[in-house]
């Protein structure tokens, strides 16, 4: 031990720790320089892009315009959504067939009409025309299928409509 404090009692010693301090010190001003320097082009340079203003404002505005277009999306993806849903109730396929009905009157002046959904779902009208009268008479679809007796010319429209999968009646 008393090795020690005679060597730290020299006075080269304390000399050099003194020296070695200095050094350290300039090279802490030195670095604490260069840091500001660089952080004042860092602000010039961040300025200049953001054209005079600060572009960290100018990042956390679009971050926000950002996260408001997605949610606004969200909310048109959802109503979309709604929307298909609800467009998979409307009649989407069409079906005609025109025929007569009976033998004394001329022309197919009798039709029937399939009205379906995406799900074939829906009605199938059938208007019958003779000389004294003209009846129309509807059944409800489901499915592609009808619970009441179809004629021919009621099921040749509803395959129609099913194969039409549009408004193309004019086949």
């Amino acid at each position: 031990m008393e090795n020690i404090l005679e060597i730290l009692n020299n006075e080269y010693i304390i000399m050099v720790v003194i020296i070695v301090n200095i050094i350290l010190i300039i090279l802490y001003i030195n670095n604490a320089i260069k840091l500001n320097k660089i952080n004042k082009e860092y602000r010039s340079f961040m300025k200049k892009i953001g054209k005079g203003e600060n572009i960290e404002d100018n990042l956390k505005l679009y971050i926000n315009r950002v996260e408001k277009v997605e949610k606004e999306n969200k909310e048109i993806e959802n109503y979309c959504e709604a929307l298909n849903k609800e467009i998979a109730k409307t009649i989407k396929k069409v079906g005609i067939v025109r025929y007569n009905a009976f033998k004394d009157t001329g022309s197919d002046l009798s039709f029937t009409l399939a009205l379906l959904n995406e799900h074939n779902d829906g009605v199938v009208l059938n208007g019958i025309y003779s000389r004294e009268m003209s009846n129309i008479y509807a059944k409800p679809v489901k499915g592609g299928k009808s619970k009441y007796t179809l004629s021919e010319q009621e099921e040749e429209a509803i395959n129609k409509a099913i194969s039409s999968n549009s408004y193309d009646i004019l086949d």
